[in-house]
């Protein structure tokens, strides 16, 4: 029976797969799997008058647990990895810097970011948890070449590792850069490596399987102050706007990229917080009134993508075995998932 389903699932991925290539080559148009606040989804509250960075741990709560729950995600990385082309693309290799918590990174989901901010003449130190936002409508899910990036019915937003070639169009469209890539892993490695894909995205995915399965994602259950919540969203936005009266604070995430499933409250104005942050890769910035951004088609990318229908045909077998496989070991129980 689970050689049955491996095989009805491997088929299934073929097909997603192939139209991938086809539609990375302008030959036709590929379905999006978008569920903008669908009825029983949930949205999480984080709290910046609460959350205080863990100071007496080596490392946030909410960082360490969503680290133990992820440390296996991502498999082995190719040695060597192969050079991307054109050859001005960057190879991203974060395999041996595992261990990196004060950032974002394909091995770490969430961060706590600082802000130095001037309030009455004092300088205080706001915490912010800083991960994935699950954009109601997400436009780094409408642009995946490869439909491998989906906005689930809970609010999660995930990055399928199996389907995702690493192109990075999702951290394009994304006004706070969040997916992180490494390279050196995924399918691109078993279709055309030099010339299709550069690996595979990562972010933080809500806990999706936790949820499903009734649990609360990592970050959430962890927290020693509950400055992370999460519920219906209808519940959590009310409990928001609530807060926000209470402190005479402000709000995030309401309205920014045309609303998200992840709302800051903070005493503290969020222009004002955007304006003592430190702006680098993997550190995102927290601009108000953003509105939802779709990057205009690459040109080079297209280009890159592009191959042609026989080299597709034989890269997508090529895929096709390597899904099957993954599939095999996930259903006897050897998932290089961990």
């Amino acid at each position: 029976m689970k050689k049955q389903n491996v095989a009805n699932i491997s088929r299934r991925s073929f097909f997603k797969v192939t139209a991938g290539l086809a539609a990375a080559s302008g030959i036709t148009a590929l379905p999006k799997n978008v569920h903008a606040a669908a009825p029983g989804s949930f949205a999480t509250l984080i709290d910046l008058s609460l959350c205080d960075g863990c100071p007496d741990r080596g490392m946030p709560a909410c960082v360490s647990a969503c680290k133990a729950i992820n440390k296996d995600k991502i498999p082995p990385i190719s040695d060597p990895i192969p050079k991307p082309w054109p050859r001005d693309k960057m190879i991203e290799d974060w395999s041996k810097k595992k261990d990196v918590f004060n950032r974002l990174t394909p091995y770490n989901y969430i961060y706590v970011q600082k802000a130095e901010v001037d309030i009455n003449g004092q300088k205080e130190t706001i915490h912010i948890p800083r991960r994935c936002m699950h954009c109601d409508n997400p436009a780094c899910a409408t642009i995946c070449p490869f439909s491998a990036n989906h906005k689930m019915k809970n609010s999660a937003v995930v990055i399928d590792q199996d389907l995702c070639f690493g192109g990075a169009k999702c951290r394009t469209v994304c006004p706070w850069g969040i997916p992180q890539r490494q390279s050196g892993v995924g399918i691109y490695l078993h279709v055309l490596p030099d010339y299709m894909g550069n690996g595979v995205m990562y972010k933080c995915d809500l806990c999706h399987e936790r949820l499903e399965a009734g649990r609360l994602p990592g970050c959430v259950e962890a927290c020693p102050r509950k400055a992370l919540l999460i519920g219906p969203r209808e519940e959590i936005y009310a409990l928001a706007e609530e807060r926000v009266k209470q402190m005479n604070g402000f709000i995030y995430g309401k309205t920014e990229n045309g609303g998200t499933a992840t709302l800051y409250v903070s005493p503290v104005s969020f222009d004002l917080i955007d304006q003592s942050l430190k702006k680098k890769p993997g550190e995102p910035d927290m601009k108000v009134r953003i509105e939802r951004r779709m990057a205009k088609s690459d040109n080079r990318g297209r280009a890159v993508l592009a191959a042609p229908v026989i080299g597709m045909a034989a890269g997508a077998v090529g895929a096709l075995k390597w899904l099957s496989d993954r599939k095999e070991k996930t259903a006897g129980g050897d998932s290089d998932n961990g």
